[in-house]
């Protein structure tokens, strides 16, 4: 009989017997191949200066965290992932708990103005294949959006604070995802989700309208380009192209009437292995709630290992919009950089240690707010992952 971390677990409470017959026994055979993993995020932040606005990168550096100590979010995760069959099924449920949870379109508690709680569902949908060609792999439910250089978790994100780019993208989708690996080097991925949930970093509007329409939805395609090991250095390297086009989303702190995001982003490997570097670039077209408007973000990613256990991440950006997508003074012609480098030490096991400097310029005679034009801060980031 085989067993699992979960399986263990389980039977270290009294629900899975490790007797011969539990191989029958239906909840053990569900069981079967099941992982739990998840992570506590934390950080403390102090800004220069007081009173200062800071431009929108996303929840787990808004205004409520500047200036003190702040439990982001816990992850709880249960997976079972696709195997090696033909007919193979599994599953995959997230659940955030904490402050950041409120920025997640799958908010199932609201947190209140000031509180520091909230519960959300990250992702959760049923995954299957059909053995087609080289096989399909379809999620059902809910699932991370298909484009982005950052990601939610942000352990598995180069810095701490988000990108410019990562505001204008989308945080989860509700629908059905198809993907499919033609060979080694190219893949795709199609899909259709309800209306809503492009963009929706802003804590505002976070729900999924009625699906009042068939017009109503959100429709995806993305493709991938990753070089194969006989590419010598450049071995791993990858290129990713998507588009996602949407009916009512929220764009930055606005909703939109029917926008299209198109996304650009890869990694480079380098003749020195301990060099990466990295670009990404978002567009946003018809992004004001009365249709037209823009909002674009470009950013660079040179990462740089400079020991077995420290490596410095660098992001160096660029955004701008007539929209105020970045929450910037003047929102007819907002112009931002952003210079962000992180330390990152592995000091403890499964533990990411982050020391982290942001630099944010407003080049619009607005500022970011009240004529301020600089907006500077410090960061420490504990995360533990299990």
């Amino acid at each position: 009989m085989q067993l699992n971390k979960w399986t263990i677990a389980l039977a270290a409470t009294g629900a899975v017997s490790f007797a011969a017959q539990a191989e029958e026994h239906p909840i053990s055979s569900a069981l079967t191949g099941t992982t739990l993993s998840g992570y506590v995020d934390t950080s403390a932040i102090w800004n220069f200066g007081s009173g200062q606005q800071q431009v929108n990168r996303g929840i787990n550096t808004g205004a409520n965290r500047q200036d003190g100590f702040n439990l982001n979010a816990v992850k709880v995760a249960l997976e079972k992932p696709l195997d090696e069959g033909t007919w193979s099924a599994g599953y995959k449920v997230e659940t955030i708990l904490g402050p950041d949870a409120a920025a997640l379109p799958g908010l199932l508690t609201s947190p209140g103005a000031g509180a520091n709680g909230g519960v959300a569902l990250k992702q959760a949908y049923v995954a299957v294949r059909a053995p087609i060609g080289n096989g399909i792999d379809f999620k059902v439910g809910q699932y991370d959006p298909i484009v982005g250089y950052e990601v939610f978790d942000s352990y598995a994100n180069p810095n701490f604070s988000r990108s410019f780019g990562y505001n204008l993208e989308p945080l989860g989708h509700t629908g059905i995802l198809a993907s499919y690996q033609f060979n080694e080097v190219f893949g795709a991925s199609a899909g259709i989700a309800n209306g809503g949930g492009l963009g929706g970093n802003a804590l505002v509007a976070n729900t999924v309208p009625a699906n009042t329409a068939e017009s109503v939805k959100n429709y995806m395609f993305g493709v991938v380009a990753k070089a194969p090991e006989s590419t010598g250095w450049l071995a791993g390297s990858s290129l990713y192209a998507g588009v996602i086009d949407g009916a009512n989303n929220i764009i930055g702190p606005l909703v939109a009437k029917d926008s299209v995001l198109i996304y650009v982003g890869g990694t480079i490997a380098t003749p020195w292995k301990e060099l990466t570097v990295g670009a990404s670039y978002d567009t946003v077209l018809n992004a004001a709630a009365a249709g037209g408007g823009y909002a674009n973000a470009f950013a660079v990613y040179v990462s740089y290992q400079i020991t077995e256990k420290l490596k410095l991440n660098n992001r160096f950006e660029y955004a701008n919009s007539d929209v105020g997508a970045f929450n910037v003074g003047n929102k007819t012609h907002e112009k931002v950089f952003g210079v962000t480098t992180t330390a990152d030490y592995a000091l403890w096991a499964n533990v990411v240690t982050r020391l982290e400097f942001r630099w944010d310029h407003a080049a619009n005679a607005g500022g970011i707010g009240g004529g301020q034009r600089n907006d500077l801060s410090v960061l420490a980031n504990l995360i533990y992952k299990f």
